[in-house]
């Protein structure tokens, strides 16, 4: 018996190493690219750092009390709460839609799960400048012009002033082409997870198939991939950066910042006056009003108790 322990232990042993060899890489990255550039970030919001990340001079709560002043910032919130309320419930209810009618298709699922998650695969800002220059151009030989031609309308400047807002349609859909795929897999793999015998029983009860089912057994059924699907849908709202730069970088008549915040973020670090500091001050005061909107939620919809 005494003689079993060194192998006991020389097997454990192994076992530490080898999760050390296959995790360490992947730790150290994670350590070296994306928390030691927190942390330094969170120590640079405390100093004055132009056109350097090296600063010297310490001015403590300053570059925040400077954020939270600043009209452009509280401007680039106000049009991230427009793009949330137009993006979210818009890509939840397609998803789930697309979801829910690939789930029905019997013959060439795969097809259609490929053709709609496929667009997920391009870069945003291939899709936005596509949108920008091809189907949302305001000459008469863009896409959309081209159409509301052959009805007898004029053409439209989509991107050329705020005033009507048509920027808002070429935004939001371009970024429902690249992300529903997405998120009806996600509700596509939580439909092929509910049990085939709740169907059966709520058809034995005289349930009519449809709104009924729909509503009193696949809905309930989906409600921990619905939470989640929401929490990401707001925290993707929050990093809205590549459509809103390429699409309104060279347009005339918009403010400066009336854009989200990593847009205000990006012209304030990294733009004329490269303000580190405060560009460092926001980025964390934008990170904490993310996490306490992702908790917040999830307290409110009970993600992770029991019932899910």
């Amino acid at each position: 018996m005494p003689a079993a322990r060194p192998a006991r232990r020389s097997l454990a042993g192994s076992h530490t190493l080898w999760f050390w060899v296959f995790v360490g890489p992947f730790a150290l990255g994670l350590g070296l690219f994306t928390y030691v550039p927190l942390l330094w970030s969170v120590g640079l919001s405390l100093f004055d750092a132009h056109n350097t990340v090296t600063p010297t001079r310490f001015v403590g709560l300053d570059n925040y009390a400077a954020v939270l002043s600043d009209d452009a910032f509280t401007s680039s919130l106000r049009t991230f709460l427009v793009f949330t309320a137009f993006i979210v419930p818009t890509t939840f209810v397609l998803s789930l839609a697309l979801a829910l009618m690939v789930n029905r298709v019997r013959v060439a699922r795969a097809f259609f799960r490929s053709v709609f998650f496929l667009p997920t695969a391009c870069s945003y800002v291939v899709a936005a400048l596509i949108w920008k220059m091809s189907l949302f151009n305001g000459v008469r030989f863009g896409l959309a012009n081209t159409v509301l031609g052959w009805f007898g309308a004029g053409q439209v400047a989509w991107l050329s002033t705020p005033d009507p807002p048509w920027y808002w349609l070429v935004i939001v859909t371009v970024r429902l082409w690249l992300q529903v795929g997405f998120y009806m897999i996600l509700f596509l793999a939580a439909l092929q997870r509910i049990d085939p015998l709740l169907y059966e029983a709520a058809a034995v009860d005289g349930a009519r198939p449809g709104r009924q089912v729909l509503r009193h057994i696949t809905l309930p059924q989906l409600r921990a991939t619905s939470v989640a699907v929401g929490l990401l849908l707001v925290i993707n709202s929050f990093q809205a950066f590549d459509e809103f730069y390429n699409l309104l970088s060279n347009a005339r008549g918009y403010p400066p910042y009336a854009r989200p915040p990593l847009v205000y973020l990006y012209y304030t670090a990294l733009g004329q006056g490269q303000n580190l500091g405060v560009g460092s001050a926001g980025a964390v005061i934008l990170t904490l009003l993310i996490a306490v909107v992702t908790v917040g939620q999830s307290r409110w919809f009970r993600l992770g108790t029991r019932e899910d």
